[in-house]
């Protein structure tokens, strides 16, 4: 059996923008955040610095890409939105690409907005 990867597939594409959209507008923010060492897996005494992400856009800035994205789907469009529901996910059938997908979606709000994991 010979495998094939096409990293260019449409429905990958589009789920990969569908996540970047709904933070268009966010600035590339970097902030800093220091972690005691015992958080992590160092082992090193002291702290470590890091980055973490910090979310500039408002509740109504959201509402209005998800809206973007939803319409572009075909989705129905939600009422109203606050920060307890800011939890989205991304939903392919089995077989489709989906970890290449996050994975993707990982590399590209890094790109546009900074984002780390």
């Amino acid at each position: 059996m010979k495998l094939k990867f096409d990293a260019n597939l449409e429905y990958q594409e589009q789920a990969v923008s569908s996540v970047v959209d709904l933070f268009r507008g966010q600035a590339a923010v970097k902030a800093g955040f220091t972690a005691p060492a015992d958080a992590g897996t160092t082992g090193m005494p002291g702290s470590e610095n890091g980055f973490g992400n910090r979310l500039e856009l408002g509740e109504m800035d959201i509402l209005k890409n998800l809206r973007a994205v939803q319409l572009r789907n075909g989705l129905v469009q939600t009422k109203a939105l606050n920060e307890e529901q800011y939890d989205f996910d991304i939903e392919m059938e089995t077989g489709t690409g989906k970890t290449y997908v996050y994975l993707r979606t990982v590399f590209e709000l890094n790109k546009n907005y900074g984002a780390t994991c």
